[in-house]
């Protein structure tokens, strides 16, 4: 069956003969969709396409890392991803929790110790009960899974090889690349690769990484190297430049000050030149300070890439399909629809140029796309006001713009925005730090003051922060937030009691200003 734009963007479906003919060549399978990568959103695509009557199938492999790990299906959030990472987020928060238990009147054993082995063997053990429920979640739908490595062949036809070497040739009338990326390794350095490992690995180590480095500035870096530092190890981030930098700045350095007033150490401004075994296993890594051009070394037993990811299409034969990809990401051009520069083929999640790298966003456009080709729905997906948390030992929410993106796009004299340091009432017994729990509310300063983004630090961010996302989705304005009752006593609250002028220090609620 073939699909064909109607009116409103609608697909129709229409019978046509795919190449080999009506039912392919010899030994070559035929689906209306077939889905390259078993990820979130191509998992989500191939669901929602075979519940509205469609012959899905979905092709899935994952290469292991250069350390030798692997996984089943589900892609990086499931496996190496948003799952296991907020569970050891978990693990180190309730290391805090019991360190403030006495002052509640707990009575709580001293030195408190955590076993990194039963840590990781439950994360694992929940991960895989996740690989198995997709995989049941398939068979429900009928939805055909290979476990191959996938390439084209031509526009209408992928050769999957399985790991024994058999080739299957699969037709489809449409296809959908959802294969995401893989954290890059700086092979440029002496050691990265035969030493290092990356977010591939760390959440599925039997044994604890001890003491470990941390280079990158990415939030995976920030969370990796906080987590560490909650579960009592030592940790050090190595940044060439500035954290979290598609990130509201002033909001990253009160994640970063937070980090370090709590036991994470940064080196700033350095890189890293080589990586080296010594005779007792550690690792030494040599670096340099960019500012003075002063070398120095340091001894860890691991080190953690997480300098940014590449997107999984070297090995797809892009080219045999005439599927276009960005000359600097090496991403897959995409339109509004998710199509590629061949109409009926598109790109979805990590993989597409342009696309946030976030797993709901995937599973969203995925389901989206999958009700459009079956003529169920027009909707595109709305890639604005995206809300997103950086787990970090200090939660960092946000969604909309940051204030340099708001400034940049509406000049400073038309923004204004709102702000407070506040602290939470868990903190107020056990006596805790509150100096970076901070709020910022990034508005238009012409009344109505519609919100352009939200911005918050603090305990549950991504609860508070998901929330708020539904009132900037429809457009709210400070008036409107600062109407809401809020919930008392929460942080939450905290976003409604908003009065002070970043900018002019002036409460408009007062000065009609």
């Amino acid at each position: 069956m073939a699909a064909l734009r109607g009116p409103a963007g609608r697909f129709r479906w229409r019978v046509r003969a795919v190449p080999g003919g009506a039912r392919g060549a010899a030994g070559q399978q035929c689906y209306d969709l077939l889905v390259i990568g078993g990820g979130s959103g191509g998992l989500a695509c191939a669901k929602e396409a075979a519940q509205l009557g469609k012959k899905v199938a979905v092709v899935d492999y994952v290469e292991p890392s250069p350390r030798g790990t692997r996984w089943g299906l589900g892609g990086t959030c499931v496996n190496v991803g948003c799952i296991p990472k907020k569970l050891m987020h978990q693990a180190a928060l309730l290391g805090g929790s019991l360190h403030d238990a006495s002052h509640f009147g707990w009575e709580v054993a001293q030195p408190i110790r955590h076993d990194w082995r039963k840590m990781a063997e439950a994360v694992q053990n929940y991960v895989k009960s996740l690989n198995w429920g997709h995989r049941v979640q398939l068979q429900d739908r009928k939805v055909k899974y290979f476990n191959f490595k996938a390439s084209f062949v031509n526009k209408h036809t992928v050769c999957g090889v399985s790991k024994g070497g058999k080739e299957t040739l699969l037709s489809a009338e449409h296809i959908v690349i959802a294969t995401g990326g893989r954290p890059r390794y700086p092979t440029h350095i002496e050691g990265a690769l035969e030493y290092g490992i990356t977010s591939d690995d760390i959440f599925w180590l039997k044994e604890s990484p001890g003491r470990t480095l941390v280079v990158g500035a990415s939030y995976v870096a920030l969370e990796c190297a906080g987590f560490l530092t909650g579960l009592g190890l030592d940790a050090t981030v190595m940044m060439r430049s500035v954290p979290l930098r598609a990130f509201d700045q002033q909001m990253a350095s009160l994640v970063t000050n937070h980090m370090a007033s709590h036991g994470t150490r940064f080196l700033r401004g350095c890189i890293p030149l080589k990586v080296e075994r010594l005779s007792d296993g550690q690792l030494q890594v040599t670096w340099v300070d960019l500012a003075s051009d002063r070398k120095d070394t340091g001894t860890f037993d691991t080190v953690l890439w997480a300098v940014g990811r590449v997107p999984e299409t070297g090995s797809l034969n892009l080219e045999k399909a005439g599927v276009r990809t960005s000359p600097d990401t090496q991403k897959i051009l995409v339109d509004a629809q998710e199509a590629t520069s061949v109409p009926h083929i598109y790109a979805i999640g990590d993989v597409a140029e342009g696309r946030p790298e976030l797993t709901p966003t995937a599973i969203m456009a995925g389901r989206l796309l999958a009700r459009r080709l079956c003529g169920q729905s027009s909707d595109l997906m709305d890639y604005d006001n995206v809300p997103t948390t950086v787990f970090t030992p200090l939660e960092y929410g946000c969604v909309g713009l940051s204030e340099e993106e708001a400034v940049a796009r509406h000049g400073e004299d038309s923004v204004e925005v709102y702000h407070a340091y506040y602290k939470p009432l868990e903190f107020t017994v056990p006596e805790r730090d509150a100096s970076q729990c901070y709020i910022k509310v990034v508005c238009l300063r012409e009344p109505p003051r519609l919100v352009l983004g939200l911005h918050f630090l603090g305990p549950n961010a991504g609860e508070v922060t998901q929330g708020f996302a539904l009132g900037i989705k429809c457009g709210a304005s400070y008036e409107q937030v600062m109407r809401t009752v809020g919930i008392h006593p929460t942080c939450a609250e905290e976003v409604v009691k908003l009065r002070i002028s970043k900018r002019s220090g002036l409460d408009p609620t007062v000065t009609g200003c």
